[in-house]
């Protein structure tokens, strides 16, 4: 006789912990066997393939809900379907590469800055970071953009990636 299968051995079997089971459940993409009187709940072994199912989508980026929707699929028309959901993760995934890469270059040259600095100058990063956002001063030290659905978060700003430190004025007076 096989050993049942308790929610602990199912969530050793597929490598995750008994909680992720109880989520999954609450979230309705596992169903939870019904508890006979005075015994512990006997699950599928389907169920290990399942949970495995969804970990290897979530690694490939897709969301709780996204899975839920690829679980109700049939046979015949899940590849047309699937293979939409991935090309709209692939063009999320390049936006977000293009984001950090942004990013990156903007904080590479903000790095360069304070290399470059004289010990007597503020700090470039903190400089940018203490901006006020009502200024109307962009990080590159040009006007920023009326339009506010044009204006993005200062980090992932590509304005922020050609930041110069803004020019002193003179008071007169």
């Amino acid at each position: 006789m096989l050993p049942k299968l308790t929610i602990g051995r199912v969530a050793a079997a597929a490598g995750v912990n008994v909680e992720t089971i109880r989520y999954y459940q609450r979230r309705g993409l596992l169903e939870e066997p019904k508890k006979p009187l005075g015994e512990y709940r006997n699950y599928p072994t389907e169920m290990v393939k399942r949970i495995r199912f969804i970990k290897r989508a979530q690694a490939l980026g897709f969301t709780l809900e996204d899975v839920g929707g690829l679980l109700q699929l049939n046979i015949t028309d899940a590849c047309a379907k699937t293979r939409d959901l991935a090309a709209q993760k692939m063009a999320s995934i390049e936006q977000k590469l293009f984001q950090l890469q942004t990013i990156r270059n903007a904080l590479a040259k903000l790095v360069h800055q304070c290399d470059k600095r004289l010990k007597s100058s503020p700090c470039p990063i903190i400089q940018i970071l203490e901006l006020d956002a009502d200024s109307g001063w962009a990080a590159n030290g040009s006007k920023k953009r009326q339009n506010p659905k044009q204006q993005t978060d200062l980090a992932a700003s590509p304005g922020i990636a050609s930041f110069r430190r803004p020019q002193k004025r003179k008071i007169s007076g």
